[in-house]
């Protein structure tokens, strides 16, 4: 089991990706889930040390308390996602640290306060006990699954600072992949809520089309789902191209991926992924907020995560850019290898529809506008 398993595995239940789940978490998402996606008991983990190493900058007491977070969600047979949401927002409320006082009378890794029915004073400082509470709390949030990390988070702690467990995501998912590979946890989850060959690479309102008369430079659909929310592979396939596509969109110039990118002043996809797949077609993924989390020549599943959506390069808010494209005939010498066809339209055909929202979805985030025809192709480059 490598780390980079264990990091899609961590991630593949970050923002909306659909799980079937035993124990605590129960059934989710829409259709049935494949059995066994989520075992009902799962095998005895290797032990935990008994002094946990340091981890990056976290120091020893830092990640084992992480550790008891993800060893008590596992006990709860919580699903990985709930593992990471709550190692977030730890990080966020005590730094991992089991605090013996905060605001008020907040205490422990969770600044839980007894004084709003968390438990005692002395439970609370208790990670096993207090990582419990947490996780009995986020189970009853509906469709928690599905949702950003940060709106999970906040459903449980109900923070002034609501969108502050965000920006500790990916810290948390590093950290939960080292533990959960030291401990040699069940990563069975890759295509839970997966029910065919093809399914939807985000479960999101449609927003822009393919080749609209306003747009017949945009060679895919735009899909409005929120900043965070993750990317499944739409089916099985190798991964060809990993990369960042930002450009100035006057000079040509690196404008970056470290940023959100601009409808009008910005060219490109952004962080990208290209999939190819057997039957000579390729699918395309734009506008990641992060690096993706698979690499080139790497197979992946269908609905495997990739990353998440943002809104890097060409766009004018978060949302996912989708391409279908199918190989030319070797006779054809145009420079494009692929030609682009409607994804409407061929996932209909493969009864994966796109726009659908799953059970229980948060609102949809506002439309992305659709940027002036004075401002040229969106995400063209060569394939």
């Amino acid at each position: 089991m490598t780390l980079r398993s264990l990091l899609s595995l961590a991630v593949a239940v970050i923002a909306a990706f659909v799980l079937c789940a035993g124990g605590l978490a129960g059934l989710v998402g829409g259709g049935t889930a494949t059995a066994g996606c989520v075992p009902t008991a799962f095998p005895p983990s290797a032990a935990s040390p008994a002094v946990w190493p340091a981890v990056g900058g976290w120091d020893s007491d830092q990640v084992g308390n992480a550790a008891t977070i993800v060893t008590t969600g596992n006990r709860l047979e919580v699903p990985a996602r709930g593992w990471v949401i709550a190692v977030a927002t730890a990080i966020q409320e005590s730094g991992l640290r089991n605090l013996a006082g905060g605001d008020r009378d907040s205490v422990g890794l969770f600044q839980q306060r007894p004084s709003q029915g968390w438990g005692t004073p002395t439970q609370l400082q208790d990670p096993a006990y207090a990582s419990q509470a947490f996780y009995r709390k986020l189970v009853t949030v509906a469709g928690w699954e599905v949702m950003p990390l940060t709106d999970a988070a906040q459903a449980v702690q109900v923070s002034a600072y609501p969108d502050a467990y965000a920006r500790h995501e990916n810290a948390a998912t590093d950290l939960v992949a080292t533990i959960a590979d030291t401990l040699d946890l069940p990563d069975g989850l890759a295509g839970c809520g997966t029910t065919g060959p093809w399914t939807a690479p985000v479960h999101a309102p449609l927003v822009s089309g393919f080749r609209i008369p306003q747009r017949p430079g945009h060679d895919g659909v735009d899909l409005a789902a929120p900043r965070g929310t993750l990317i499944r592979a739409a089916t099985a396939g190798t991964v060809r191209t990993v990369a960042c596509n930002a450009v100035h969109a006057d000079s040509g110039a690196d404008w970056g991926c470290d940023r959100d990118g601009d409808p009008v002043r910005t060219r490109g996809c952004g962080w990208y992924v290209d999939l190819e797949h057997p039957g000579g077609l390729l699918t395309r993924y734009c506008h990641m907020d992060q690096p993706p989390i698979v690499r080139p020549g790497q197979q992946v599943a269908v609905g495997q995560p990739l990353g998440v959506v943002g809104s890097t390069g060409h766009s004018s808010g978060p949302h996912l850019h989708y391409e279908v494209r199918v190989r030319r005939p070797a006779h054809d010498n145009r420079a494009q290898a692929y030609e682009p066809v409607d994804p409407v339209a061929h996932h209909t055909r493969v009864g994966a529809p796109l726009g659908h929202h799953p059970p229980h979805r948060r609102a949809a985030a506002p439309p992305v506008p659709v940027p002036p025809p004075s401002a040229g192709p969106a995400e063209g480059f060569l394939v």
